[in-house]
């Protein structure tokens, strides 16, 4: 490829919507361009990134036997109708009718396709398992895009769905799986990536796992144990809390006046945050009457995920202004309210001598005993993890909440679709059964934003070799001198004959300055110089992006010299 006709441009000025370093340099690199909110078309840099990313991901599918397919990006209601998903997923999915009127919808997943797909044409227990997969354009209208393409709107994925005839053979090639995203994640170059237990949200299933990479621009958050290999983010993950063991004290109703946050309660009390009860209160999806009530220790969150997972449903915050509940003053004492749902957090058995809420205005109480004052209630996991927990894992190491981008995701299914949609195959004992299945996806724009997050300096991009859009840009300078213009030319023609991806800067109006500034900004791995004065003595000039390494090789052996370097940074 030659620089000169290459569409897009290289910028010093950082894009004002730029939020993270890899959004920054991926737009000023010309490897992406902004559409829309969430929304960016992939330039040619970008786009060979993007086939690079999906042959390695390709190659390591096919090693454990997955039969790449293709499903359609548009799918008739009916399908996830059978599935229940059409009305439980939100206006994240984009409906609409085509032009007879008929319920249509764009794909955010393909679980339904991938049913539909193996329906009738697998029949029998001896055709199992098999997995196939595709690497496909998806639409998720995201309502918090963010961080270039980190997280958007519509993004290309490797979606893979694995069918099976019994729990113990999901749970072997689910282990496949689990090692071959590694293998994926190493061949990309990705250092700092780890595995966590996750929910499975929409997916459905019991067991999830997420890929993470360790990063302080990530929006997730994980709990790490340093003593053990417990991982899991804290939408699920445990901890065991230190308990307050106060002394037991009476109830007695106090006077408090305008103090209602959990702040203003502890200034007023001069107590710490973990001596309080706390109330949350939640409206539930399909429910009009009845109201959620979350209590927890008031140094803590409500985990919602947790919370979503227990009672079956979709919760969100509720407005507490037209309600009978006093707002900031909400106890878990006398309530007799046979509109509300009420659920404990583990954090608040056996605790003691806690400040609460009085239902009603201006008034707390001090001196709750869980055990004595509210006696038979049941106890969930309903709270987010915190720094300083114990592990429940290994009962000694201490929780650490690390960020991350997820960057892949591997569930156990069961029959949540095969079910439903009545895909059933004859087993060994002629009885019809439904797969159980397993799907397993990653984003390859996500990981590309990842590996440009990752890799980079001041100066821009550093590519691996397995994904850089060139291996190789050749900076000829004083490209008019005959001599020069000759010699780039014959390396940059030998070089794509031996199947080298070789860029060549054959602009004739720029200074060496910005040639050598584009390329360090377009992170290509190998630079190679071509000058007079180099060429005085045979050689050219090779510069390597990782390391900032410089030297030069003899003009006769550097095509061998760099086709051995380019195999050897392979992996």
């Amino acid at each position: 490829m030659k620089l000169s006709k290459l569409v897009g441009e290289r910028t010093k000025e950082v894009p004002s919507s730029a939020t993270v370093k890899s959004q920054a340099f991926l737009m000023r690199a010309g490897y992406i361009k902004q559409v829309s909110n969430g929304i960016y078309s992939l330039l040619t840099p970008g786009q060979k990134v993007s086939y690079k990313i999906q042959n390695i991901i390709r190659e390591e599918m096919n090693k454990i036997d997955g039969q790449e397919v293709l499903m359609p990006v548009v799918m008739p209601r009916e399908m996830w109708d059978e599935s229940g998903r059409y009305s439980s997923i939100g206006s994240e999915m984009v409906r609409f009718k085509d032009r007879s009127g008929h319920d249509m919808l764009l794909g955010m997943t393909h679980e339904e396709a991938a049913v539909h797909l193996a329906r009738n044409l697998v029949k029998s227990y001896e055709q199992l398992p098999f997995m196939i997969y595709q690497i496909q354009t998806k639409f998720r209208d995201e309502a918090r895009s963010r961080a270039g393409l980190i997280r958007v709107r519509e993004f290309t994925m490797k979606d893979a769905y694995s069918f099976h005839a019994s729990q113990k053979d999901l749970e072997e090639y689910y282990n496949k799986v689990y090692d071959a995203y590694f293998n994926i994640y190493n061949r990309l170059g990705l250092k700092n990536v780890i595995s966590v237990a996750s929910d499975s949200g929409m997916m459905g299933g019991k067991i999830a796992h997420e890929y993470m990479l360790l990063t302080d621009i990530g929006e997730d958050s994980i709990a790490i144990c340093p003593e053990c290999s417990y991982r899991a983010n804290v939408e699920v993950a445990k901890g065991i809390l230190d308990k307050s063991f106060n002394n037991e004290q009476p109830l007695e109703e106090v006077y408090t006046g305008n103090a209602k946050s959990i702040d203003e309660i502890c200034q007023f009390f001069n107590i710490q945050p973990n001596q309080t009860c706390k109330a949350v209160c939640y409206a539930m999806e399909g429910e009009q009457e009845k109201s959620l009530l979350a209590f927890v220790r008031g140094d803590l969150e409500v985990n919602e995920a947790k919370l979503k997972a227990l009672i079956g449903r979709d919760v969100a915050p509720k407005d507490l202004d037209n309600s009978i509940l006093v707002k900031g003053n909400i106890g878990p004492l006398n309530l007799n309210n046979d509109n509300l749902i009420i659920v404990y957090d583990e954090s608040l058995k056996d605790e003691n001598n806690l400040i609460c809420g009085a239902n009603k205005e201006e008034y707390h109480i001090k001196g709750l005993n869980i055990s004595r004052d509210l006696v038979g209630v049941e106890f969930h996991d309903i709270s987010k993890v915190k720094d300083g927990e114990i592990c429940v894992e290994c009962g000694k190491g201490v929780l650490k909440i690390s960020r991350g981008v997820e960057i892949g995701n591997i569930f156990q299914l069961g029959t949540k679709y095969t079910k439903p949609m009545n895909m059933t195959v004859h087993a060994q004992n002629g009885e019809e059964i439904n797969p159980i299945m397993g799907c397993y996806g990653i984003g390859v724009g996500r990981n590309l934003a990842c590996i440009a997050e990752e890799g980079s300096d001041e100066k821009g991009l550093i590519w691996n070799m397995n994904v850089a859009p060139w291996e190789v840009v050749i900076c000829p300078l004083r490209i008019d001198d005959e001599v020069v213009c000759d010699k780039a030319n014959s390396l940059y023609l030998e070089l794509k004959n031996k199947g080298v991806d070789v860029l060549f800067d054959d602009r004739d109006n720029v200074s060496a300055g910005v040639k050598f500034a584009d390329s360090e900004l377009m992170g290509i791995p190998v630079r190679v110089v071509v000058s007079p004065r180099s060429l005085s003595s045979g050689e050219v000039e090779v510069a390597f992006r990782s390391t900032g390494e410089k030297k030069m090789v003899k003009y006769d052996e550097i095509v061998s010299y760099l086709i051995k370097y380019i195999n050897e940074q392979k992996f």
